[in-house]
């Protein structure tokens, strides 16, 4: 991670300490200007990285000045290099902000002799087209170097040609008939015509413009039969469709075509490949007779690789509704059986053949069928998707080369899907796992117990009857440390996890440990310990974090295992709930809370600049004060024991017209727990926005937590405040939503219950009596027998996404304040930049940038005026959307009071489904507003008794009245 945090330009030989965005430009600078050639280049190809680390527009303005200089004066290697960067960094062009400056000094390259010069200046113009795009001398240029007798020169005004007409509507439309002439002239050679016809693919901007490029790509394909140009032309054909979008169904039709008709087996792939692409994009233009068609070319076939290539089109519209389109019967015409289809035939023909690629498809498009379209009878589909399936498992899993691993994917994700849409499918499914299992090859049954988990958690009843097996197969695993059997110790302790869903056996865990201690490191039983917590199972999870504590070099490390290891033991406090036991309740919870706060501490030395841990320390700090709102609810609900309402409780409540003063101090008190648990339910909430980065299940769970508190607030409203007006409607949950994890499951059950229960009391006693008090307490109790899943985020973050705010006017010291004049507005320039990890919008992606800012007074100077209150605060809020992971946008605030204020600027992320995310930052500038020098001197004159002149009267009217 230190080495990740280290400069590049230490990395670079260019000292150690950090450098900032001026220095380092200086070296490169240095280097630019060195008389050796090879410094030179060195400095050129640095430039990416530096754009990396400095991404805002005032650096790279200035360093794409240099590398122009670069490329106006210095060798055609170094125009290379230029361009390359140029390439490279094309996502920080549209940051350029003197780009006519900048285009001058590259264009000048452009009228030199040597046409390799020119060749590489029309490469870089066509690189920064998209800054570019109207130009008219570089479209100029392109046209006349297209009639170049150069090779080198015309193949880049042909890159040129091609990204001016991606961005450029009147380029594509005045070079299309110049393309279409020397396509169809005599003195172009052939190798140039197939570098010509795929510029025909950008000619999309308008109906006409596609029209004739599609009328043109006819001709040609009928006038060139020759493999290549049919090849090229067929491809630059599907292009120009998907992205028209008017004339997909007649490119389908045509490759259909070619695919049925054209002996040419290269023909035939390229049709095949374009078919594919066709389906991904559009599959819903698909008809049933194109099905039909590609199924009879896929009988017809003798040859094993276009047969694959067929069935893989067909396997992919097979998920998509396309193949309902396909067997949806049409009015006027009989219903038929699913197995008279020739989509079926093909598919149960396949399902056994000796190639595996095509027996895998086979299998997908069965599976996919039987879970589509289930309201037809497709019992002997279903069937023979089974049979397929274990046949597939049984040929894949003793097979280790790569190629039978990525068959037996497709066939496991096969299985679960078949698992989850026909669940009396699924016992069967789970048996043939289970045998195969045994004499599998390691990597194979590592896969497989992935898919068997899946299928647990999706169907818990199962998982009993695994049991037995998985521990007989983990005794005799692990004879050898190798990283497959490492991976399948992990694997299997899952699966084992998954399919007890309630509390271990004393039994499974020593032959988890015995296996552990035997072959394992370090490593393997940490990733067993973080899936125990992830499923429950704490007692476990404790031992091992225990065990691993001496193992760890780094002292954040131990402090990290050993925060784990104290939140392991207070949940495992937590498993000797009983209910009606409140007593012990109590102590219980006393208990977990002094391994939590030993657990935080440790946690809060863990986290290092670097690495924060606040989600961690967040979601940690609010179970702790969740389990002190369980346990006060407990005392309060006890308390109408200990201190009943008094004798004049009666007589209070009706002289105060609220009657359950006649309950005594408890009325007060549960008053007070309930705003206290919509407190709790209002902060995961904010934890909730707060986790961008975060998985679903992770959500999932703090929504669940964010639920049980909501629950327990209207149940001592409905139960004890407000019974009349309680309704129970918003809260019944819906039976169709889908339950991904046990845990969820398990507090959903929990959740109906106690509605149930507070329902059945609801009305049919007056509050408070002990009824009312034991189905609270019984409520907290259910709640807290479900043990808490410590989910993926807490331990792992898959996705990382960052904002980097800069703004200008900005201060030199920090602690400064910018001065402004009171009589003026202060325009901010907020500008930023989207920084991401090594997997960008894994689980959702940003659509745009809320900036939120606000000024607040800090302290007055001068005398005290009378000023609108309009003019007393700034709060703006707009919303920009990021382009290549930068945006920029200003405010104009209004300073008129004389003082200090200090501006925040805050940004949040709305993603793609609309939701607002509060990622930060917040950054900070302190602005001094001081009193403009004509009202300071009239102020004085007024001061020292003398009046203003009139002439001093008018310039002050007209000063005022221009803002």
């Amino acid at each position: 991670m230190a080495a990740g945090a280290k400069s590049f330009l230490a990395d670079a030989g260019y000292g150690e300490q950090e450098l900032d965005a001026n220095s380092a430009l200086m070296e490169l600078d240095k280097g630019l200007r060195s008389g050796k050639l090879g410094e030179q280049c060195e400095a050129v190809v640095r430039f990416p990285r530096l754009f990396q680390k400095y991404p805002f527009p005032i650096l790279i303005n200035s360093a794409f000045l240099k590398l122009a200089d670069v490329f106006r004066v210095g060798n055609n290697f170094l125009r290379l290099c230029v361009l390359k960067v140029t390439q490279q960094s094309e996502k920080h062009l549209e940051k350029i902000l003197n780009v006519d400056e900048f285009v001058k000094r590259v264009f000048s390259v452009i009228h030199s002799n040597d046409p390799v010069a020119r060749a590489i200046t029309l490469r870089m113009l066509g690189s920064m087209a998209s800054i570019i795009p109207e130009r008219k001398n570089a479209h100029h240029s392109i046209r006349q170097s297209l009639d170049s007798h150069d090779n080198v020169e015309v193949e880049a005004a042909i890159f040129a040609a091609a990204n001016f007409s991606a961005q450029s509507k009147d380029f594509a439309g005045g070079i299309c008939n110049k393309i279409s002439e020397m396509i169809q002239g005599l003195a172009t050679p052939v190798d140039l015509k197939l570098k010509l016809i795929p510029i025909l693919q950008h000619m999309h901007h308008d109906a006409s413009l596609a029209s004739s490029s599609r009328q043109l790509l006819q001709q040609l394909v009928t006038s060139y039969p020759s493999t290549k140009m049919v090849i090229v032309t067929l491809h630059t054909f599907t292009l120009l469709a998907a992205s028209s979008l008017v004339d997909i169904p007649k490119q389908i039709q045509l490759l259909l075509q070619y695919l049925k008709n054209d002996p040419r087996k290269a023909v035939k792939r390229l049709a095949i490949q374009d078919l594919k692409l066709l389906a991904n994009k559009t599959p819903h233009t698909w008809s049933r007779e194109n099905i039909q068609a590609l199924c009879e070319c896929a009988l017809q076939t003798p040859y094993d690789s276009l047969k694959l290539g067929m069935l893989s089109v067909l396997s992919t519209l097979s998920g998509t509704i396309a193949i309902k389109q396909y067997f949806s019967v049409a009015p006027g015409t009989t219903a038929t059986t699913a197995r008279s289809f020739d989509l079926v035939k093909l598919a149960q023909e396949c399902c056994y053949h000796n190639n595996r690629g095509i027996a895998a498809h086979g299998v997908r498009v069965l599976t996919n069928i039987s879970a589509s379209c289930q309201e037809k009878d497709l019992l002997a589909l279903e069937q023979d998707a089974v049979f397929g399936l274990e046949s597939l498992l049984v040929l894949c899993s003793q097979d280790n080369s790569p190629g039978a691993q990525a068959t037996l994917k497709i066939a496991l994700t096969c299985m679960v899907k078949l698992a989850k849409c026909r669940p009396h499918l699924s016992q069967s499914v789970v048996e043939s796992l289970l045998t195969q299992l045994h004499s599998a090859q390691d990597a194979a049954r590592i896969l497989m117990c992935h898919c068997l988990a899946a299928i647990a958690m999706q169907l818990p009843v199962l998982g009993d009857g695994m049991l037995g097996d998985l521990m007989d197969l983990y005794k005799v695993i692990g004879r050898s440390a190798t990283d497959k059997q490492q991976e399948l110790l992990v694997s299997l302790a899952t699966v084992i996890f998954v399919a007890s869903q309630k509390a271990l056996s004393s039994e499974v865990k020593n032959v988890i440990k015995q296996q552990l201690e035997n072959v394992s490191n370090g490593w393997t039983a940490y990733r067993i310990a973080r899936q125990a917590s992830r499923m429950g199972n704490h007692d476990m999870a404790r031992e091992l974090y225990q065990s691993l504590l001496t193992q760890v070099a780094s002292e954040h490390f131990y402090f990290w295992l050993n925060s784990l290891k104290e939140f392991s033991h207070a949940e495992q406090c937590l498993t000797g709930l009983q209910e009606e036991d409140y007593s012990s309740a109590l102590s219980c919870i006393a208990e977990s809370l002094k391994s939590y706060h030993k657990g935080i501490a440790s946690l809060t030395a863990a986290s290092t600049p670097l690495n924060p841990l606040s989600f961690q320390c967040g979601f940690v700090k609010l179970r702790i004060d969740l389990l002190q709102a369980f346990s006060q609810l407990i005392c309060t609900c006890n308390s109408l024991k200990t201190s009943p309402p008094p004798a004049i409780a009666t007589t209070i409540a009706m002289t105060s017209g609220n009657d359950l003063q006649r309950c005594g101090r408890i009325s007060t008190q549960m008053k007070l727990s309930m705003e206290e648990f919509r407190n709790l339910a209002t902060r995961y909430g904010d934890l909730y926005q707060s986790s961008f980065d975060a998985d679903s299940a992770t959500l999932r769970n703090v929504e669940l937590q964010q639920q049980s508190c909501l629950l327990i607030s209207h149940a001592i409203e409905a139960l004890i405040l407000d019974p009349e007006s309680a309704s129970f409607q918003e809260y019944t949950s819906s039976g169709a939503a889908h339950v991904e994890s046990e845990y969820e499951r398990r507090m959903m059950s929990v959740f109906n219950h106690v509605l149930e229960e507070v329902e059945s009391l609801n009305r049919k006693y007056a509050p408070v009596s002990y009824l009312h008090t034991a189905c609270l307490c019984n409520a907290v109790i259910a709640l807290l027998k479900v043990p808490l899943s410590f989910q993926r985020y807490f331990f792992q973050k898959l996705q990382s996404t960052s904002i980097k705010l800069a703004l200008s006017p900005s201060p030199r010291n920090p602690a400064e304040p910018i001065a402004v004049q009171n009589n003026q507005q202060l325009a901010l320039k907020v500008e930023g930049v989207v920084q991401h990890g090594s997997k960008p919008g894994l689980f959702r992606k940003i659509q745009s940038v809320c900036l939120n800012v606000s000024s607040t007074l800090q302290s007055k100077s001068g005398q005290d005026y009378k000023i609108p209150i309009d003019n007393m605060t700034n709060e703006m809020e707009q919303r920009v959307e990021p382009h290549n992971d930068y945006f920029s946008t200003q405010f104009l605030l209004n300073l008129a009071i004389l003082g200090t204020h200090n501006i925040t600027v805050e940004s949040s992320v709305k993603d793609l489904n609309g939701i607002v995310w509060k990622t930060g930052p917040k950054t900070t500038i302190f602005v001094k507003s001081l009193e403009d020098p004509y009202s300071q001197q009239v102020r004085l004159q007024q001061q020292q008794g003398q009046p203003p002149s009139q002439q001093q009267q008018q310039q002050q009217r007209t000063a005022y009245s221009r803002f």
